[in-house]
């Protein structure tokens, strides 16, 4: 099991080499073939989920003009004639059927269930196909249809144990969290940054609606895990005024500006990355 765990680890190459060398596919002894387009079929466990219209319209005028150069991997379906279960390229098959292609190279492996699922998290994970989303709902699926453990799948995609755990936890956040993730709209940094946050749904309006980065994110969070600690979390909620001063400020400086308003005084953070950054903000207020 060990051995079988570690061979899928290294992807598709592992049981048949690079489908998009010839000689090589000939040296395992599977070779690709045509098969009509019609005769594949989506894996409805396919973890990606999501195919945009840019890359799909971008993909088809590609085939249309050179063809389909890395063949689809696929399974023979139990019981059914010439009909095939798509494990990896199902984007590549879509954008042939825009740019009306009739048949579409195929290299036909035997996958299990499991293998099949298994393999298909791990070609999308290492060209970067799934939002992190996907990538946690994959891992999900291989642990609760399979009994895989995440040791398990840590090895099945050749990532570390905590990177699968730290991703499973992004299926706990709130689904207007998960909607930005979708669409795009947050990175997996971003999302990460928002696990655990008492109000992660209002940040996330706030990193969407503000364009933060990261590092903007992670300053907000430790500002907010002070104040909880210090027993300050009641703060005073920021009226309209405050967010529109913090965010002329922000503009200005091309820094990330935080107000806080006490009830005498107050304070105001800026925010930096780097030296660089800290050096205009000493020429600024240097300045007479």
């Amino acid at each position: 099991m060990a051995d079988e765990r570690s061979r899928l680890g290294r992807g598709l190459a592992a049981l048949m080499g690079d489908v998009g060398a010839e000689a090589k596919i000939g040296d395992t002894g599977v070779k690709p073939r045509r098969a009509p387009i019609e005769s594949l079929r989506a894996n409805p466990r396919n973890p990606r989920k999501t195919f945009t219209e840019a890359e799909l319209a971008e993909l088809s005028a590609s085939i249309r003009e050179r063809g389909i150069i890395q063949p689809i991997v696929v399974r023979a379906l139990r019981g059914q004639a010439e009909a095939f279960e798509i494990i990896a390229g199902e984007r590549r098959w879509r954008a042939a059927q825009r740019a009306g292609l009739h048949d579409v190279p195929v290299v036909v492996i035997e996958a299990t269930d499991s293998q099949a699922l298994e393999l298909a998290i791990i070609e999308n994970v290492q060209r970067a196909d799934l939002n992190a989303l996907e990538e946690a709902a994959g891992y999900q699926a291989l642990m609760d249809t399979f009994n895989r453990s995440q040791d398990d799948v840590a090895q099945i995609v050749g990532k570390s144990r905590s990177h699968v755990a730290n991703t499973l936890r992004l299926l706990k956040l709130p689904e207007t969290v998960k909607s930005y993730i979708a669409a795009g709209k947050l990175s997996a940094g971003h999302a990460r940054m928002l696990i655990g946050q008492p109000d992660a749904d209002k940040l996330a309006n706030e990193i969407v609606s503000r364009g933060l980065n990261v590092r903007q994110v992670e300053a907000i969070a430790r500002e907010g895990n002070a104040k909880a600690k210090s027993g300050n979390s009641a703060a005073p909620h920021k009226d309209a005024d405050t967010k529109a001063l913090e965010k002329s400020l922000t503009d200005a400086l091309g820094l990330f500006v935080t107000i806080d308003v006490r009830a005498k005084g107050g304070t105001v953070r800026v925010s930096y990355k780097d030296l660089d950054q800290l050096d205009e903000i000493v020429r600024r207020l240097g300045r007479r």
